[in-house]
């Protein structure tokens, strides 16, 4: 296969500043500390760390013809992914958020939707897509062109192809798991938030969340948990990876970085125990800036922390 990884799905600009404590009234002015642009989204953000560790990455998403655009494409050029399955959609705006974040790291965010709606890939696109020994797709939720049978049927085909398949998602609504399901039987590691799996299975305790989602054909789920580290459950093993302690700025894009590491250590040929504890770094090194670009330099460094920083017990 042509690519390491190949990341489908959820592509925006954010627009980042912090610290924020109010919006000035009128035409008033703030001064604040920072503002950065960055490519995030659930696939961008993954597909970018997975370059910083190493990956022989591919993107595959749309953006607008747009200002906003080209910086993406820009940005994956500068890191070395390859953009030829990129999209480029005329008329529709690249897929963009303004993220406020608070001192206390909370980020209020204003987002436009925009060309991420407007992917599309049929079977013609899927030699390209799956020409990778891992497909991730990320952002079940905001890609409304591609959610439900269409995603389903590129994992399928991923599968078919002999790719192994990680699954995200973001902003679960009450018709969320109507477009997840039937992509579970296709996905060998699901792999959304706690929080997000709490909204979507309805349970509460891990073990019980975990089971929902296996009993619909998830071969593995890994929960991102936050302070408490991840979750990893299949039918042969329940466990808490813990987290490490780290001096958070933004936690902005830490889910997609658990999700680049992950895929890293898998593409070592690491156990799942051991992907997920240097998706646990990948994850704390993003929040010690702000974006989720910020943090992960390379593989090393990020190893690195993996074995030497402090267990959150």
């Amino acid at each position: 296969m042509a690519f390491d990884v190949a990341c489908v799905g959820l592509t925006i600009l954010d627009i980042l500043r912090r610290p924020v404590e109010r919006i000035p009234p009128g035409g008033g002015v703030d001064f604040i500390d920072e503002i950065r642009l960055t490519v995030a989204g659930t696939a961008a953000g993954t597909v970018i760390d997975c370059a910083k560790l190493g990956l022989k990455s591919r993107a595959v998403s749309a953006v607008g013809a747009d200002e906003k655009g080209d910086f993406v494409i820009d940005t994956y050029r500068r890191y070395g992914i390859d953009v030829d399955a990129m999209q480029r959609i005329e008329g529709v705006p690249t897929s963009a958020t303004i993220l406020n974040v608070r001192p206390n790291g909370d980020r209020p965010a204003l987002h436009v939707r925009g060309a991420s709606d407007n992917l599309t890939l049929g079977p013609s696109d899927y030699d390209a897509v799956c020409d990778a020994r891992f497909v991730h797709l990320g952002g079940t939720g905001l890609l409304n062109a591609m959610d439900g049978p269409p995603t389903a049927a590129l994992l399928e085909a991923a599968k078919a192809r002999g790719c192994v398949t990680t699954f995200d998602l973001i902003a679960p609504s009450d018709r969320t798991l109507a477009l997840v399901e039937p992509c579970l039987p296709h996905v060998d590691y699901f792999m959304p938030s706690m929080e997000e799996a709490v909204i979507l299975s309805g349970r509460h305790e891990p073990a019980e969340i975990a089971d929902f989602f296996l009993e619909r054909g998830a071969t593995t789920c890994i929960f991102k948990w936050g302070a408490r580290g991840s979750y990893l459950a299949s039918t042969a093993q329940h466990q808490r990876i813990p987290a490490f302690r780290i001096d958070v700025v933004d936690t902005t894009g830490c889910g997609d970085a658990y999700c680049a590491g992950f895929i890293a250590g898998l593409a070592q040929g690491w156990e799942a125990e051991a992907a997920c504890q240097l998706g646990t770094a990948a994850s704390g090194l993003v929040a010690t800036g702000l974006g989720s670009d910020a943090g992960i330099v390379d593989l090393e460094q990020t190893i690195a922390l993996m074995e030497t920083a402090e267990i959150l017990e």
